[in-house]
């Protein structure tokens, strides 16, 4: 029996083998998902390396030798009346950031007080709050742009900041989160020990959450970023430098007077830089909070 395996009845040498066997497969099956999510990344960096008529020859997998001169063509060339980096970046940025801390922060504080608290319309609340995330957004849209222009927030970066703050989903996940991953005798004991119920939530429950909270601000800062929709309806005055760099992508896409491919190729790469760098910072915490979760006491 001792080079048996007591699990499957089969001698231990022909149960390595299998697993070995598999492990080969698995590995090469993650090997060619990796490669289908990385290539279409890969052929946008290649295409922002080659010249318009280069790219219309055909398929290149090298990179070509018009690299920087695309990248002077978006920056300082005729372009730059399309695709203004700097402002892009700097709108961009400020409006998913802050949207992105709302977001996460509101969120991860509403599932906080579903579950810890008791009252009366707990269930109730928390049913209404998963009815808002099946609404479309374009149910709502018409009659959001109406409130906004009434109001005089049309063509600033207030509506699409400060309604972050309600993500439904973000609320369900959180909760999901702390309803496997959060014990309330840990609320318990910090009362017992004198702390505020804020402070309880800030030093506690944020610090035991950083996982789940790391995943939905990679979502929220993605969404927040790509989003092209809200922004096109809330900033209407067509001034470039107010615009994000969706909508400048979609002006450089959209004309008919330029036709760089190659530089729209570039211009498409230098927007989707934040996105890379966000999920590279965050990623180690997704990593580290699927470690823990592995661990039994």
């Amino acid at each position: 029996m001792s080079k048996m395996n007591k699990v499957y009845g089969e001698p231990k040498s022909n149960y390595t083998a299998k697993l070995k066997i598999k492990s080969a497969i698995l590995f090469v099956w993650f090997v060619i998902l990796t490669i289908i999510c990385l290539l279409p990344l890969y052929m946008l960096i290649i295409n922002a390396s080659h010249s318009s008529s280069d790219i219309s020859n055909g398929l290149h997998l090298l990179p070509g030798k018009f690299f920087g001169i695309n990248f002077k063509t978006v920056v300082s060339g005729e372009m730059k009346l399309y695709f203004d980096a700097f402002n892009g970046y700097k709108n961009s940025l400020i409006i998913t950031c802050c949207s992105c801390i709302l977001t996460v922060f509101f969120s991860a504080m509403t599932a906080y007080g579903i579950h810890v608290y008791d009252f009366k319309i707990k269930e109730a609340s928390y049913t209404v709050i998963l009815l808002v995330m099946m609404i479309p957004v374009q149910v709502t849209s018409a009659g959001f742009v109406a409130f906004m222009n009434k109001i005089g927030l049309l063509n600033s970066y207030i509506p699409l900041i400060i309604p972050a703050i309600a993500a439904p989903a973000v609320v369900y996940f959180m909760r999901s989160y702390m309803k496997s991953s959060f014990p309330l005798d840990i609320v318990e004991a910090a009362r017992i020990d004198g702390c505020g119920e804020y402070r309880t939530f800030v030093s506690i429950a944020i610090p035991m959450m950083k996982p789940a909270i790391a995943v939905q601000a990679i979502f929220a800062f993605i969404a927040s970023w790509n989003n092209f929709y809200t922004p096109s309806m809330i900033l209407v005055d067509g001034n470039t430098k107010k615009k994000t760099l969706p909508m400048m992508v979609q002006a450089l896409q959209s004309s008919d007077t330029l036709n760089d491919n190659g530089a729209k190729y570039m211009a498409i790469a230098l927007s989707i830089i934040p996105i890379v760098i966000a999920y590279v910072f965050l990623s180690r915490f997704i990593i580290a909070g699927v470690a823990l979760g592995g661990v039994k006491e």
